[in-house]
């Protein structure tokens, strides 16, 4: 087959990666010039992802994989067309559909009635939305009509960024179209550009599951992700109580896991990265009256806060003038991105207690941590309070040596070994059993 990928990004640009190596033609389409450049030499725009280096190079070497800044004529060239834009939401659950609704006339530009080509969006949407907007947008751009002279599908990604590839043949790929017959192409699509794990607990078996419409597919990525943040959120209000109460949250979350019926998460200091703490959003947009999802994204959103409240009374009721390094400025561990980082509010919670705040991250100089607005900590420097922000797993190590003059270190991720703090006021979000002991 023929393939264009819409989006070189994080997710778009492995995913064009797999469809060569499985085989096929495929071009990237990306309106950035500097990535298309980037990956027409047979290099990766960014760092972090596994085996994308050594099998993007492969596939340019090949010839398997081009980029190109012309969407238009990559599609009239094209027998499938895979949609991978960002979309930006708001606070208030307000989608801006800016660059999708632009990728999505450049396609429309670029349909040839007499391939049928096969248009799939993966990017997370509210539901409703790829027959409600993309279906007449493109019929409009294109004077072509769904169904008979090209087909629309949407089918969630459902991978993190730096394992992509694994997740690709771990997950099924859930689809949905607007008929049958389009429902059918994606399906044979997917077979032939995917391999699956055996996954012998699934009731249906890996590989492609058609969920019959596109506005199920739709739900069933805002679904999950958002059952992740309110089981979190509920997780933090556990955690909330019981360090009021002097109770381990992490025993109890354990203890009660181990009924199958329970699958509590755990709480910590975020949630961040681009899809638990967006997707929630999507859902309430269309759907304002979830006031579960709604309670869960608030908890969630005010753990930064609570978490320096506790920074604070354990440093004596203020933090005024005191040197605070928030380690971590990555959303999660081992992963070289910020989207909706916990830092942010963390380090602003700071400023408005009159701290002076410096951050740490091993993945960041001091040059990218400056441009978030961030005076670049050095571990040896003396410090007075120190937070945990970040699961890199560097930090597991951390003891009072790399931090000179430490007092108060507040675990947002229990990833420190707390023994190695003695003499050091020790609290880890969610564990009232050692501040209550004053440990």
């Amino acid at each position: 087959m023929d393939i264009t990928v819409v989006g070189l990004g994080k997710i778009g640009l492995p995913l064009a990666v797999q469809f060569a190596r499985s085989g096929h033609r495929v071009r990237g389409a990306d309106v950035n010039p500097a990535v298309v450049d980037i990956v027409n030499a047979g290099s990766e725009p960014f760092p972090g992802e596994a085996h994308l280096a050594d099998y993007l190079a492969q596939a340019v070497a090949s010839g398997a994989l081009t980029a190109t800044t012309d969407t238009s004529d990559a599609v009239r060239h094209s027998d499938a067309v895979v949609v991978v834009v960002p979309l930006v939401v708001d606070d208030e659950a307000r989608p801006d559909f800016g660059w999708m609704d632009s990728a999505t006339d450049d396609i429309a530009r670029g349909l040839d009635p007499e391939r049928r080509t096969l248009v799939i969006y993966e990017t997370t949407l509210p539901v409703g939305t790829t027959r409600n907007r993309w279906k007449p947008q493109i019929e409009e751009k294109s004077g072509l009509v769904e169904g008979n002279d090209f087909h629309l599908v949407f089918s969630p990604e459902r991978v993190l960024t730096g394992r992509v590839f694994e997740d690709l043949r771990k997950y099924p790929k859930l689809i949905g179209g607007l008929s049958a017959a389009g429902a059918r192409q994606a399906t044979a699509f997917y077979q032939q550009v995917l391999q699956f794990d055996e996954r012998p607990d699934l009731p249906r078996g890996n590989g492609v599951w058609d969920l019959g419409s596109a506005e199920a597919a739709e739900l069933a990525k805002l679904a999950e992700t958002t059952y992740r943040d309110v089981n979190i959120g509920l997780a933090n209000q556990f955690g909330v109580f019981a360090a009021k109460h002097g109770i381990d949250v992490f025993q109890v979350i354990e203890a009660s896991n181990s009924q199958p019926y329970s699958h509590i998460h755990r709480p910590g200091i975020a949630v961040g990265g681009h899809c638990i703490p967006v997707y929630p959003r999507l859902y309430l947009w269309n759907d304002p009256d979830a006031t579960v999802v709604r309670a869960a994204r608030e908890a969630n959103a005010g753990m930064p806060a609570y978490t320096v409240g506790l920074a604070t009374a354990a440093a004596g009721g203020s933090l005024a003038g005191k040197r605070v390094v928030v380690l971590g400025a990555a959303y999660r561990g081992a992963v070289k991105e910020t989207a909706f980082s916990g830092a942010f509010p963390t380090v602003e919670a700071l400023r408005s207690g009159g701290a002076v705040v410096t951050v740490h991250d091993p993945m960041y100089d001091d040059d990218e941590l400056a441009a978030y607005g961030w005076t670049a900590h050095h571990l040896g420097e003396a410090v007075d309070v120190a937070i945990v922000q970040t699961d890199h797993a560097a930090y597991a190590a951390l003891g009072p040596d790399a931090l000179p003059g430490v007092s108060v270190v507040v675990d947002g991720r229990g990833i420190l070994d707390a023994d190695r703090f003695a003499g050091v006021t020790y609290l880890r979000v969610g564990d009232g059993s050692r501040a209550a002991t004053g440990q």
